[in-house]
């Protein structure tokens, strides 16, 4: 394990059960809404994955242990990707809140020994989705989009929950789409949500 995660497990027993870990780990780290809103993910990713054809667990560990790179703050997350080795990119640089999706990767596996690819790469891509990417992708993606971490109900609910009758990929865009109507709002364009973006108008045929 990375030193760097060193001060965040003195006061943690893992017991090995990826769902006692995960939200006790949060817990003792001071994120408790962090914590339940990642308990949360997992269960909309389990129900989503029995609908879409993608192994409900898989779903679920992606969904526990998509945030818990929670416990950086912003300001250090650039500097965590170092240490980590991970690549950063200028808009990750510009805004780093994007880079926990990465770092949450890392620390599925070297905290809470996951080492499934399809997990790891639901986790990698969870805020920005990416191109060529999986349906277990693209359940995380809609799973966070659906039980979001703020207050009140999310503007693009109603397109979502509209699109997820017709497919996962629906849904993906939905999100996607909505982002890109209203673009000025974006603080950075993350390469992996553009690439998205433009396979899947052009599978939509937008």
């Amino acid at each position: 394990m990375n030193s760097i995660f060193d001060e965040f497990m003195l006061n943690i027993s893992m017991t090995g059960d990826v769902e006692t870990d995960f939200y006790h780990f949060l817990i003792v780290n001071g994120h408790p809404k962090t914590a339940e809103h990642c308990l949360k993910v997992g269960e909309k990713a389990e129900q989503l994955a029995k609908i879409y054809g993608v192994d409900p667990y898989k779903a679920k560990m992606a969904g526990y242990l998509h945030d818990v790179s929670a416990i950086f703050p912003n300001s250090e997350r650039i500097d965590v990707a170092k240490a980590l080795g991970l690549e950063i990119l200028k808009e990750e640089e510009i805004f780093p809140m994007i880079i926990h999706q990465k770092i949450s990767g890392v620390m599925a596996t070297e905290i809470f020994n996951v080492h499934d690819d399809e997990i790891i790469s639901a986790i990698t891509c969870h805020t920005t989705l990416k191109s060529n990417a999986s349906k277990i992708d693209k359940v995380l993606f809609v799973a966070d989009k659906i039980e979001w971490d703020q207050d009140g109900t999310p503007p693009y609910i109603k397109r979502i929950e509209h699109s997820l009758k017709e497919s996962i990929d629906a849904a993906s865009y939905a999100y996607i789409k909505y982002l890109f109507d209203n673009k000025s709002n974006l603080k950075v364009v993350h390469p992996f949500l553009e690439s998205a973006y433009k396979e899947l108008k052009e599978q939509f045929k937008e």
